[in-house]
């Protein structure tokens, strides 16, 4: 049972598109570090029935069911099922009326373009555009996004936080994977110690428990671009610390559909049986054998 002593829950997400794995030895990366360092960083192997592009794999972290059940197959979310299978943050705010909020720069995940919005319905949610789709302005877009990220963790007070960065995926589809997309995966980590220093730096800090969870969705080839199935494209990865997460790599492999469901465990909110979630919390030893087995 909950008292007042408790320390109040939080989760914040932070969603890096398109950032190979294989890249993160070679590069500085001190918070995603740190982040590992108090938990674990581990990789997702996109499964079979998954494109690898960024609508299906997002689409997967933040409802936590394949997409034989949220129905997006690629970029443009036309046949989607969100109406059945929501994001966690339209579900929170929807049935437990808890504070939500959503910042991203890449149309379909809040605006209703190309199929979308992914985030249907979050309680607060922040769309800002690049001026165009290039790498610059795409640094800029996640620059800002980051500055009204920051501004709403400090003034306000969202018990789930999902912030979308997409400059590493914009550098890789027109640069490639080479040095400037090294440095924009350094950048987005630079991106990620501002959130992470403006939640350590919020007065009820002491008394709330913070769950961290850094994502990608998919990888990249060496020479730019995904949606096949060579290892660089379908090795994704999580990094996850928080006050349920035991430090060091779970036993288990881990996949896209336990994100959602470890945020509702975080909060301490039981997944109701007729969500029909396909993820499990990190801290769950195993996945069930599939029917049949």
């Amino acid at each position: 049972m909950s008292t007042s002593a408790d320390p109040r829950r939080h989760v914040l997400v932070v969603g890096i598109d398109g950032v190979r794995l294989d890249v993160l030895p070679t590069v500085s990366t001190p918070h995603l570090d740190a982040v590992a360092a108090a938990g674990f960083l581990g990789p997702i192997e996109i499964d079979e029935a998954t494109p690898t592009m960024s609508g299906p794999c997002w689409a997967t972290v933040v409802t936590g069911v394949g997409v034989a059940k949220h129905g997006v197959y690629g970029n443009h979310f036309a046949g989607h099922r969100l109406d059945v299978f929501p994001d966690f943050t339209t579900r929170l705010a929807q049935e437990d009326g808890r504070k939500t909020f959503v910042a991203a720069g890449w149309e379909p995940l809040l605006l209703a373009r190309q199929g979308g919005p992914l985030f249907a319905a979050p309680s607060r949610a922040s769309y800002i555009a690049p001026r165009a789709d290039t790498s610059e302005d795409w640094q800029v877009c996640d620059d800002q996004v980051t500055a009204e990220a920051v501004h709403v963790l400090e003034t306000d007070d969202p018990e789930v936080s999902f912030v979308y960065l997409g400059s590493v995926d914009e550098t890789g589809h027109l640069l490639g994977c080479g040095d400037a997309y090294l440095r924009a995966v350094e950048r987005a980590d630079e991106r990620l110690g501002r959130l992470l220093d403006t939640v350590r730096a919020r007065p009820g800090y002491a008394r709330e428990a913070w769950t961290v969870i850094v994502v990608t969705d998919h990888g990249h080839r060496d020479s730019g671009g995904h949606g096949g199935r060579s290892v660089e494209e379908r090795t994704a990865w999580v990094a996850c610390c928080g006050p349920d997460i035991r430090t060091g790599p779970p036993a288990r492999k881990l996949r896209f559909e336990d994100v959602a469901a470890q945020v509702y465990a975080a909060l301490g909110r039981t997944s109701d049986s007729h969500w029909t979630l396909d993820g499990l919390p990190f801290s769950t030893p195993a996945h069930p054998a599939p029917a049949g087995v």
